[in-house]
């Protein structure tokens, strides 16, 4: 909406509904349950105002509450959507091919696609506690190739908010990060040793559509002693074919790159 001064202002209840999803993507840790004072405090709210968003969304569905505590967490119509959405975007044809990988690897396979600042692991094989798991994009390997390989130039890093180094590894300065993704792009790959986690050897490649953007980023992930420096070209070679059926599987044709395309 436009004013006669010019000045731009969001339609009537825009705000409603941006306080209602905040409210939900106060769930997306994937801890306790939480209280109205809890999603105030996250939020920056007053508590009534708190309670009126998480009652509205417990009529739709959207959160359900525990009837001892009073706490809510995330309700029906939220699976439901979330199921809608895997099977949508064919995630679900994934699976076998993920849990393939794994099975000749030896090493766990992740699937992530991204959500604004974060790579979201949205299958694996074999499925594990990963999926739904957040991360910031500069600190894994999932999401350095999908900051690599980005939707649009406005994607990369310099888009994204300065991040506290997580380990003495992480490159936090812009020009570090743009170089260190610029080595991603050109090696096809990116490596990730003991971030976020230590002891944990993550390779990962594109998916990628036929735009030359990364749709989603796949994974493999075990010990250094599993993922070794002698083994690296063969795990890189195993996700790489992985990744390719991923592209057949989970693009529509006029979205898949030419056999033999490459994007640098």
């Amino acid at each position: 909406m436009t004013t006669e001064a010019g000045i731009v202002r969001p339609p009537a209840g825009a705000q409603a509904v941006r306080r209602a999803l905040d409210v939900l993507h106060c769930f997306h840790d994937n801890g306790p349950d939480l209280s109205a004072s809890d999603l105030a405090r996250r939020l920056g709210l007053s508590t009534s105002t708190a309670h009126r968003l998480a009652r509205t969304l417990l009529g739709a569905g959207f959160l359900e509450q525990d009837t001892r505590t009073a706490r809510y967490r995330l309700g029906p119509a939220m699976t439901e959507l979330g199921r809608l959405s895997y099977h949508q975007r064919g995630l679900h044809r994934a699976a076998p091919e993920l849990s393939d990988l794994a099975e000749r690897t030896g090493a766990a396979a992740d699937l992530a696609l991204r959500s604004g600042p974060h790579a979201v692991i949205v299958a694996g094989g074999p499925v594990t506690p990963e999926v739904g798991l957040r991360r910031p994009l500069h600190s894994t390997a999932l999401g350095k190739v999908l900051l690599a390989w980005p939707r649009a130039a406005g994607d990369g890093p310099r888009a994204l908010p300065s991040p506290p180094a997580s380990t003495e590894r992480s490159a936090t300065e812009p020009a570090d990060r743009a170089a260190e993704l610029a080595r991603v792009r050109e090696a096809g790959y990116a490596l990730q040793d003991g971030e976020p986690v230590h002891g944990v050897r993550t390779v990962a490649v594109p998916v990628l559509g036929r735009a030359g953007h990364a749709r989603f980023a796949l994974a493999v992930r075990g010990t250094p002693e599993l993922i070794t420096d002698a083994r690296l070209d063969w795990y890189l070679a195993q996700a790489r074919a992985c990744a390719r059926a991923l592209e057949v599987l989970l693009l529509a044709p006029a979205e898949r790159r030419e056999p033999g395309e490459r994007f640098g």
